[in-house]
């Protein structure tokens, strides 16, 4: 092994990255319907337990393009779950947070002073994502 023993990992970001979990995959399915949502239970759990620094969803979080209320609720009560808590949060956004968030309040989520946020979820859209972001 290198020099760069398994003990010592705080120069280390590590991130999970999730990629097209269709939350509301066959939600009208008696048999189905749950599936996606206790898979992205299942992720975002096993980025708790690994202690990662945050989590990287690579696209399609949602199966439809406008997710039904029911699917929304769900997702926010996993997030809510698994990602807001006390512990703090060990990087920075170097980049320009102005530019880079623009459309949101113009820095991460978990600087902000108001939300308790202890495992960061960063979001790329897919192609069943509005990346209008409406």
């Amino acid at each position: 092994m290198s020099d760069l023993s398994r003990e010592d990992f705080s120069n280390t970001l590590r991130i999970l990255v999730a990629t097209d979990c269709h939350l509301g995959y066959m939600e009208k399915d008696e048999i189905r319907r749950h599936d996606s949502f206790q898979a992205f239970d299942e992720i975002c759990s096993i980025a708790e337990q690994k202690n990662v620094d945050f989590v990287l969803l690579g696209g399609d979080l949602f199966h439809e393009n406008k997710p039904s209320r029911s699917t929304l609720v769900k997702a926010i009560e996993i997030l809510r779950r698994h990602c807001m808590s006390d512990q703090p949060v060990q990087f920075q956004v170097v980049s320009d947070q102005t530019v880079n968030f623009a459309n949101t309040f113009g820095h991460v989520n978990y600087e902000d002073p108001h939300f308790n946020v202890g495992l960061p979820v960063f979001s790329i859209h897919g192609n069943h994502d509005d990346p209008a972001g409406v």
